[in-house]
């Protein structure tokens, strides 16, 4: 029970509150929760009956929140929190033989970090349900924030003007897990090929191929750090296909630690590492106080004990 001596609020009807805000509708929110429409709209009634005051108001044909159902809406995701919180206490006192868990991660995290936790996570408790949504980090910290997933693994670039883990994850939990380095992806015959590392000043008349828009953004602020616009000639999110253009002497690329580490270099084809030792953070992102809900928590402390020397290259 929440609310004020007065006032009846009931964590059921804040479950519904959040889902119509979520999902748009009644009948979406019926069929995520999985009750009637019937039940649905009575529960609404009770609610703006104890309240004294409309939660939904129609718009034509559709519904939409009343600014007191925006309250709601606003506090029932922390409350959902704690009661899944207390539930999972409850569970974990016999044995975490249930729960679920919701991960979100972006594509070269699919092919390293995420197949490890899962196998870990099917070992230690295999009657936790995992699901996997695979997504780039602004998706991913959106999921988090909407209740579509409850661990996101991230990433960030420095000085990135449209950094995720800021605005957007105001009220989140955002924990820094480890720095990943970015490499130089080259022909083998290339000049720079014998180098210990790639100055990118010395790739400034070179054809580029640009991965996803926030990789594609630090490239332009690496080359322009360095004197130049870049020339961009392809543009994939496919870091396999990055590295088959390269090795076909397309061009060259710049790539993170962990999309190298998922595939095999092909013939022909080198990684270095830059002469500034650029590099991007890695995140987990979760909602405050997930960690409390014990299959979340123990998803945490699972990815926690992952090797990082696939990350960062130095067993840190």
């Amino acid at each position: 029970m929440v609310g004020t001596p007065d006032i009846d609020i009931d964590s059921h009807a804040l479950r519904v509150v959040l889902a119509i805000a979520e999902h748009g509708s009644i009948t979406a929110a019926s069929e995520a929760l999985g009750y009637s429409q019937p039940a649905i709209s009575q529960q609404m009634k009770r609610l703006e009956s104890r309240l004294g005051m409309p939660v939904l108001e129609r718009t034509g044909r559709s519904i939409r929140l009343t600014e007191a159902g925006a309250i709601l809406a606003r506090h029932a995701q922390a409350v959902a929190t704690a009661l899944d919180a207390a539930a999972g206490e409850i569970a974990e006192l016999r044995g975490l033989r249930s729960g679920r868990v919701r991960i979100a991660a972006f594509p070269s995290a699919s092919a390293t970090i995420v197949p490890r936790l899962l196998a870990v996570m099917a070992a230690r408790h295999p009657a936790v349900a995992i699901s996997y949504l695979e997504a780039e980090p602004p998706e991913a910290v959106a999921a988090v924030r909407e209740n579509r997933a409850d661990i996101a693994l991230t990433f960030s670039y420095p000085g990135d003007r449209d950094d995720p883990h800021r605005e957007s994850a105001r009220g989140l939990s955002v924990r820094t897990v480890g720095q990943e380095p970015v490499h130089v992806v080259l022909p083998d015959a290339h000049p720079q090929a014998a180098a210990a590392s790639v100055d990118l000043a010395a790739l400034s008349g070179e054809s580029w191929i640009a991965g996803c828009p926030r990789c594609r953004g630090h490239l332009v602020e690496l080359c322009d750090a360095s004197g130049y616009v870049p020339r961009i000639g392809y543009e994939t999110d496919n870091f396999v296909a990055v590295l088959s253009m390269v090795a076909a002497g397309l061009g060259v690329a710049t790539l993170p630690r962990l999309a190298l580490a998922s595939t095999r270099l092909p013939a022909g084809v080198v990684a270095l590492p830059t002469t500034h030792a650029d590099h991007r953070t890695l995140h987990v992102v979760t909602a405050e106080g997930a960690e409390r809900v014990p299959a979340i928590g123990a998803s945490l402390r699972a990815l926690a004990g992952i090797d990082r020397t696939e990350w960062t290259g130095d067993g840190a």
